[in-house]
């Protein structure tokens, strides 16, 4: 049985989107089309259904990671920023995507909110663990076999063994080291 973890994370990403998608329970806001993903970018993304593939980025990120929050994603999901001649710095990616994205799936019971000690956060909740892999095993369906070639045996005659000749040991005579008198 294919599990999440196992899978291909592009892969996993990608069809995961395409189950969000065609669930319906997953729906772009309307201003989606025209906001930046983050304050690294200079255009919102070109991408028609990009809301649907950080969907499912953020599910997986869940369920790896879990229980986890709107600041750590918005680090997670952050970048390098350009600042011209400066050096370049981590920025983290505006929240506001990130926590619409996170209560359209606690709506779609794909993750719930739970405290674990001092952590508390969304984690993966059962839909959500099914979906994962569900769409796992159907990319290790749609993965080809390895091609394992197999190859006749075929004995070989023996070749007569040839006797190896030792190269003659020479004798050293033993000196002791004694002390001379003199």
């Amino acid at each position: 049985m294919a599990l999440y973890y196992q899978a291909n994370t592009q892969e996993l990403i990608e069809k995961t989107a395409v189950e969000l998608k065609n669930s319906g329970r997953i729906r772009p806001p309307e201003w989606a089309s025209y906001v930046k993903t983050g304050s690294d970018r200079e255009r919102p993304p070109a991408n028609e259904d990009w809301w649907y593939m950080r969907s499912a980025a953020v599910l997986r990120k869940v369920a790896v990671i879990g229980p986890i929050g709107v600041s750590k994603l918005r680090t997670i999901f952050g970048s390098r920023v350009n600042r011209g001649h400066k050096k370049e710095k981590h920025r983290r990616t505006g929240g506001n995507i990130l926590r619409k994205i996170l209560q359209q799936l606690e709506a779609a019971q794909y993750v719930k909110m739970q405290k674990k000690g001092v952590h508390k956060g969304r984690i993966l909740a059962p839909a959500g663990q099914q979906l994962l892999d569900k769409t796992a095993l159907t990319i290790q369906k749609n993965k080809p076999a390895p091609k394992v070639e197999v190859k006749p045996v075929v004995k070989e005659p023996e070749a007569p063994k040839q006797e190896v000749k030792k190269a003659p040991v020479k004798e050293t005579k033993e000196t002791t080291s004694e002390p001379k008198n003199e």
